[in-house]
């Protein structure tokens, strides 16, 4: 048992040998809310830039529909333009001419039934 009370003085006479750090507990709490408050600013502007980056592709995404809309009916358009435009050369080829005065013939409701009725089947 003196062995152990003997070791035990000797060590705990080392322990108070050793020097302590004296921490200065204010500095690390004023630290460590300027820190807080540096990340809170910083998390702001981060979240605003990323809510302007989403309203700018909201808008391109508007902005790229109504192109894309446009488009196709300017690809309708040219479509029959170019149909129309086609038909009329060949038209002009073929010596065909606007019509001015068009006359109906008119024709029996009884004169229709005959016309069935002799048809070969």
């Amino acid at each position: 048992m003196t062995t152990t009370t003997l070791s035990y003085r000797a060590i705990h006479s080392k322990i108070y040998s050793v020097n302590f750090i004296k921490i200065n507990l204010k500095l690390i709490y004023f630290l460590a809310v300027l820190f807080s408050l540096i990340m809170l600013i910083f998390y702001i502007f981060r979240v605003n830039e990323l809510t302007q980056g989403a309203y700018l592709i909201k808008n391109y995404n508007k902005e790229i529909s109504s192109l894309l809309a446009e488009n196709r009916n300017l690809q309708t358009n040219f479509a029959e333009s170019s149909f129309l435009g086609l038909a009329q050369e060949r038209a002009k080829e073929l010596n065909f001419e606007k019509t001015t005065d068009v006359k109906y013939i008119q024709i029996l409701q009884s004169s229709l039934a005959e016309a069935n009725q002799n048809s070969p089947r």
